[in-house]
C-alpha cells in the first residue's frame, strides 16, 4: 500500500535538475518526461520513480511469463525496459552478435518513492514503509542545489563505427537483394557508435541530451551502473483502460534554420512517396500486430503518415488504436506486439532474421522499450532510438541509429539518414574522431 501526498510544483527546466540532482542518491531511477510536449494521448507532463523495494532482472528466457508474474504479484507500480532481444523469447530468434554494454535483456523494479507531476503540481505515491520520509524528502528536494559535484573534465569520447561506410551500403545492398527475391518489403538495418573506454556523466550528459532534443518521451534510466540517456520521439505502446495505442515513425527529414526552408523541408516529408511508403507498410504491420489481442473490429488508424516537428527532426508519424478485451493481460498485449514493427520490418519475423544476419551489433536495449505499469495494468512504454546507453562498470559506451530500407532505397541516402539521427548524441559527447 501506499501514502499519497499533493504538492504545489512547477515543473520547470530548473525544477527538474533538482529533482534528478536529488535522486541520484539511489541506484534505481526513472525519470519520464514529456517536456511539455503537447500530445492527445498524455497521461502525465513527467515521472520521477526511485529507490527499489524489489527488483526483477532477467535474461529472455521466459522474460514475458516472469514478466508477468512480477507484475500480478506487485500489483504495484513497476518501472523498467524490454531489449530488442526479447524477440527471442516472443520466437524462435537467437541473438549472436557481438555485445559490449552487457544491459540483461529485462529489468523492472517496483520503486518505494513515486512523482507524479502535472504542469503544476505533483502527487507523491510513497509505499508505507518510508511514507514518513515524505515531508523530509520534499524539503530536500526544495533546497537542492542542481550542480554536479563531478568538478574534474573529462576527455572526450573516441567513438568508433563499428559498421564503416562502405560496408553500410554493402549492408543495404544485401537487404534490397532481399527485398527483390520476395524474403521481405522492409527493414531496419542499424550501425553502432561506441567507445569501450569512455567515462562520462550520466545525468550531465542526460540533461545536454535532453536541452538540444526536447523530446516527448525522454528518459534518464539508471540501474545500479546501466545508464540510458535517451531522447526518443517515439511511443511504441500504450495502454488506457481497454484503450491501445501505438505510434510508429518511418520518415525523417533535418530541421533548417530559415523558417520558410523548414517548412518546406516538412512538406516535402509529407509528400515524399518513399516515406509515406515506409510509413504505410509499417502501420499495416502495426495493425497486423494489434489485431492479435483487440476486440474485432476495432483496430482504426486514426492518423497516417502525419508530420511532427520536433527539435533536430521532423517525423512521420501514424497513430493505430483499438480496444482490447478486459481479460486480457497487460503483459499479453506486449507480449503479441513485441518488437516494435518501426524497428523490425514486414513481415518482421523474416525481417528480425535478416537483421541478425546482416548487422554487427547485438542491439540490447536500443530498439527496444522503456516504460511503466500502474497498479491496474495501464502502461506506457517508448521507443528507445535516439539514445546513449552506458555501462559505467565496463566504463562502454554506445548509441546505435538505422534506417528502413525498402526496393525505393538509395544506399547513399540510407547512410546519410543514420548520420542525421546521430547528430544530438554525437554532439552531447563532444565525440574526437
Amino acid at each position: 500500500m501506499r501514502t499519497l501526498k499533493n504538492f504545489s510544483f512547477s515543473l520547470t527546466e530548473a525544477s527538474k535538475e533538482r529533482l534528478l540532482y536529488w535522486a541520484q542518491q539511489f541506484d534505481e531511477v526513472v525519470w519520464l518526461d514529456s517536456n511539455h510536449y503537447v500530445q492527445k494521448h498524455q497521461t502525465h507532463q513527467a515521472i520521477l520513480a526511485v529507490d527499489a523495494f524489489t527488483a526483477l532482472k532477467t535474461d529472455f528466457h521466459n522474460a514475458f511469463d516472469n514478466l508477468k508474474e512480477y507484475q500480478n504479484t506487485t500489483a504495484d507500480w513497476i518501472f523498467g525496459y524490454l531489449t530488442y532481444d526479447l524477440k527471442n523469447d516472443v520466437e524462435k530468434l537467437y541473438s549472436n552478435n557481438f555485445d559490449g554494454l552487457g544491459f540483461p535483456d529485462l529489468y523492472f523494479f517496483q520503486p518505494k518513492k513515486l512523482f507524479l507531476f502535472s504542469e503544476n503540481s505533483v502527487e507523491v505515491h510513497y509505499l508505507n514503509m518510508v511514507a514518513d520520509e515524505i515531508e523530509e524528502d520534499w524539503a530536500s528536494i526544495l533546497k537542492t542545489v542542481a550542480v554536479p559535484d563531478e568538478n574534474e573534465d573529462l576527455e572526450p569520447v573516441k567513438i568508433t563505427m563499428r559498421t564503416s561506410k562502405d560496408s553500410y551500403i554493402q549492408k543495404v545492398e544485401k537487404t534490397l537483394a532481399h527485398i527483390k527475391r520476395g524474403d521481405i518489403y522492409e527493414a531496419n538495418i542499424c550501425q553502432e557508435f561506441f567507445d569501450s573506454n569512455a567515462k562520462i556523466h550520466p545525468l550531465k550528459t542526460f540533461l545536454q541530451l535532453n536541452k538540444i532534443s526536447k523530446p516527448p518521451f525522454s528518459v534518464f534510466l539508471k540501474l545500479n551502473n546501466f545508464y540510458a540517456l535517451s531522447a526518443s520521439p517515439e511511443r511504441y505502446l500504450k495502454k488506457r483502460g481497454n484503450s491501445v495505442i501505438s505510434q510508429p515513425i518511418k520518415g525523417t527529414a533535418k530541421r533548417l534554420k530559415n523558417k520558410a526552408d523548414d517548412l518546406q523541408m516538412a512538406q516535402q516529408l509529407a509528400k515524399d512517396p518513399k516515406e509515406r511508403s515506409e510509413n504505410i507498410m509499417i502501420t499495416d504491420l502495426v495493425r497486423n500486430d494489434l489485431s492479435r489481442i483487440a476486440e474485432k473490429g476495432s483496430v482504426t488508424v486514426d492518423e497516417l503518415c502525419a508530420i511532427y516537428t520536433f527539435e533536430q527532426v521532423h517525423q512521420m508519424i501514424s497513430t493505430v488504436r483499438c480496444s482490447v478485451p478486459t481479460d486480457f493481460s497487460s503483459v499479453e498485449i506486449l507480449r503479441n506486439t513485441y518488437p516494435m514493427g518501426s524497428m523490425t520490418g514486414a513481415p518482421k519475423i523474416s525481417a528480425m532474421q535478416i537483421i541478425e544476419e546482416i548487422e554487427d551489433a547485438k542491439r540490447g536495449l536500443y530498439s527496444g522499450a522503456i516504460g511503466y505499469f500502474s497498479p491496474v495494468g495501464d502502461f506506457d512504454f517508448n521507443v528507445v532510438i535516439r539514445s546513449i546507453l552506458y555501462n559505467a562498470t565496463k566504463k562502454y559506451i554506445s548509441f546505435s541509429v538505422g534506417s528502413a530500407i525498402t526496393g525505393n532505397s538509395i544506399p547513399e541516402k540510407e547512410y546519410e539518414e543514420c548520420l542525421l539521427k546521430a547528430k544530438a548524441m554525437r554532439e552531447v559527447l563532444k565525440c574526437s574522431e
